[in-house]
């Protein structure tokens, strides 16, 4: 009996991938599709078993599969602007293709299903704060002294000064996260890069959008924010610096203030204990920026 209700789980959820399978990895989100008589999975432990499952099964014969997170909101909304009746498999396929055309993927690899879900959702929220970044600095407008577009011009001056900060790192691994602050609201953007012995630099041209355009929302907008730069060499500890952004410029950080930064719980304002083998250093000025305007 309970070999026949797996079979039948398997026949559905082949019938609902269309290259791409729309995951429901939040509890939440798949107790509110349960309320779909055509959907038929009753557990949410057991759907995600069968899901790793159906992945193992087409890789082993050879078919490619990404994973996009669906979600049960969007997919009314779909439904309702599409005229799709939301009750059927056939919904469900077509609001997955719209997400494997247009939304957020990662591919299958053969990883466990748990070890691929926070990939799918940290790029997921990269998609979506870019999305953001980008309707922010959309809506900028012109300077009312030159004409200029703000967002244009923002996007520009955190591009050089994004080029630049890569430029001051030493041979190894650079991680930069760039956090701007909307009112209450956090905009945070992260990047990985290798450079070279020979100084051959090799970065995820996504990530660096994704950092070069939150550094613009805070440019354009005058928000509070700040970039740290963390470098990782082999045989050296890690060196950290950082820099705050004022206006349209990034100020370098002493050691002292990046320390403070790194040892001060960020929720609690409380200190917290220094990394170990962590070089706190004063980050170094990225010079001046000729720029005829002034915003």
């Amino acid at each position: 009996m309970a070999h026949a209700q797996h079979d039948t789980m398997r026949r559905a959820l082949r019938r609902e991938v269309a290259g791409t399978i729309g995951l429901l990895a939040d509890a939440e989100d798949f107790a509110a599709m349960r309320r779909y008589r055509s959907f038929t999975f009753h557990d949410h432990t057991t759907y995600l078993r069968e899901v790793e499952h159906l992945l193992r099964t087409l890789a082993a014969e050879g078919k490619h599969t990404t994973l996009a997170l669906f979600d049960p909101e969007e997919y009314e909304e779909f439904c309702a602007e599409s005229g799709l009746d939301p009750d059927t498999s056939d919904g469900r396929t077509r609001f997955t293709a719209e997400l494997a055309a247009a939304g957020p993927t990662v591919t299958y690899d053969g990883r466990p299903l748990s070890d691929i879900v926070p990939d799918l959702i940290d790029e997921t929220l990269r998609r979506s704060t870019v999305e953001y970044a980008e309707h922010l600095l959309s809506d900028t407008g012109r300077c009312a002294h030159c004409g200029e577009d703000i967002g244009v011009a923002s996007f520009t001056r955190a591009a050089v000064l994004l080029s630049r900060i890569l430029d001051t790192g030493s041979p190894g691994t650079q991680h930069i996260v760039c956090s701007v602050t909307l009112d209450t609201t956090p905009l945070l953007g992260s990047l990985h890069a290798e450079r070279t012995p020979d100084g051959l630099l090799d970065l995820d041209e996504t990530e660096a959008l994704e950092v070069t355009t939150v550094l613009a929302v805070g440019i354009a907008t005058k928000s509070p924010g700040g970039l740290v730069q963390r470098t990782t060499t082999p045989d050296q500890p890690d060196r950290v610096h950082g820099w705050r952004l004022s206006g349209e410029h990034l100020e370098p950080l002493t050691e002292a203030q990046v320390f403070d930064a790194y040892c001060t719980d960020a929720h609690t304002g409380e200190p917290v204990p220094p990394e170990p083998g962590l070089d706190y250093a004063a980050a170094p000025d990225l010079g001046p920026y000729d720029d005829p305007h002034t915003h």
